[in-house]
């Protein structure tokens, strides 16, 4: 029997694992390809939706996504791949092993980049993964139950990308749903001149006037030099007592991928064709965050579920397809929207690569939660019918906007 290997169950991986299954069934090949996803983690993470205090819909069961499918599914943490062997090192909780395939989906994602700097191992929370969230979150309630003291109502946030924009615009009603009274602050810090440097200059305005109405400050043109158990120190030798910081600065593709001899971006993302095969490794497919694909002629991909997710259902059509020697399909994108969560004021919606602003506000802000809360879902009734559709090799429309006539 052929195995395919996918390796993640992000957003890439997941869809990657079913559109394969959905192809593999198709061709009536059931008996003759095994599909196989490995993962650290026994869920499927919205990730996405991290930033929020509502965790309890964020993490879901791959057996309950897989099972129906007939896609197995370990835990393991890949170590290394050897393109020749076509082999792969795992750590599971057996020990060391090593896993053969025929043709391997690489879907890892990114990884938040933690620089050198002191303190930040110790003291830093993040958003990057759900047991990061849930440890912020714990955070946040144990200091709502504790005594008022030096820094217990302060957030700083370091980095103002998207990322770090949403955390800070949810931090004032995440605090006061944790019952964090007093002179409550967030203070936005980046190193960059101005808030969202990447988002462009005509969603920048918006942002800022969100933020400001939230009363969340910013420290622009500023380093961390330092975090403490008491605050952090910038590099202009501010100290802002805090006992909460959240690193949200700098993403990088998987560590795996530097392991393969192929081009890669200066994310380290590895350079995939249309039909989602990593350049120049034979029997190598990659999608989502650790790849980066040309997608309609000029722009390739950016890290984000709305690639992720197609990248994922076209890698999964394709790798199926390559193993029983039938033609692939290339993916193309032809649409761009970005859709930013500011918290109670609302929310920003931009169309194209230059970022025009359709919507803000609770209009935009009603995208965003059919975004978050239902488009990226996969199907949650164990229907093998409903997974498969949903696994189709095709380009959803853009989101939803409300308000715009």
């Amino acid at each position: 029997m052929a195995r395919i290997v996918v390796l993640g169950a992000g957003f890439a991986g997941l869809w990657a694992a079913i559109g394969a299954a959905r192809k593999r069934d198709e061709i009536g090949a059931n008996n003759d390809i095994e599909i196989r996803v490995i993962d650290r983690n026994s869920y499927h993470n919205i990730r996405v939706r991290n930033y929020e205090a509502d965790l309890s819909e964020v993490a879901l069961p791959l057996a309950q996504l897989l099972d129906p499918i007939g896609v197995t599914h370990g835990i393991g943490e890949a170590e290394a791949i050897d393109p020749v062997r076509r082999q792969i090192s795992l750590v599971t909780g057996n020990g060391d092993e090593v896993l053969s395939y025929d043709r391997l989906v690489l879907a890892l994602g990114s990884e938040l980049m933690r620089p050198d700097i002191p303190g930040v191992a110790e003291h830093a929370f993040d958003v990057d993964t759900y047991a990061a969230a849930l440890r912020l979150e714990d955070h946040l309630i144990s200091l709502g139950r504790s005594a008022p003291s030096p820094g217990r109502s302060t957030v700083v946030v370091v980095g103002a990308g998207f990322t770090g924009i949403e955390v800070a615009a949810e931090m004032p009603d995440r605090l006061a749903r944790a019952g964090i009274t007093g002179n409550r602050r967030i203070i936005l810090v980046d190193p960059n001149p101005t808030v969202g440097a990447t988002i462009g200059a005509h969603a920048r305005p918006v942002i800022e006037t969100a933020l400001s109405s939230l009363d969340v400050e910013t420290r622009l043109g500023a380093r961390v030099a330092s975090i403490e158990a008491a605050g952090v120190r910038l590099n202009s030798g501010e100290f802002i007592p805090t006992q909460t910081v959240i690193w949200c600065a700098g993403m990088r593709a998987s560590r795996l991928a530097m392991g393969l001899a192929s081009g890669r971006d200066r994310f380290g993302r590895l350079l995939v064709d249309p039909f989602m095969r990593v350049a120049d490794v034979s029997g190598v497919f990659a999608a989502g965050d650790v790849a980066s694909s040309v997608v309609d002629g000029l722009h390739p991909t950016v890290m984000s579920c709305q690639f992720a997710r197609p990248m994922g259902r076209f890698a999964g059509h394709n790798v199926v397809a390559d193993l029983a020697g039938l033609p692939m399909l290339p993916l193309r994108i032809d649409w761009y929207v970005t859709v930013l969560d500011l918290g109670s004021w609302g929310a920003l919606y931009t169309e194209g690569w230059d970022r025009e602003v359709r919507t803000t506000g609770k209009p935009a802000k009603a995208t965003k939660e059919t975004i978050n809360r239902k488009r990226i879902y996969p199907p949650l009734t164990g229907s093998k019918d409903e997974l498969f559709a949903a696994a189709a090799p095709t380009v959803q429309a853009p989101p939803p906007t409300y308000g715009v006539r």
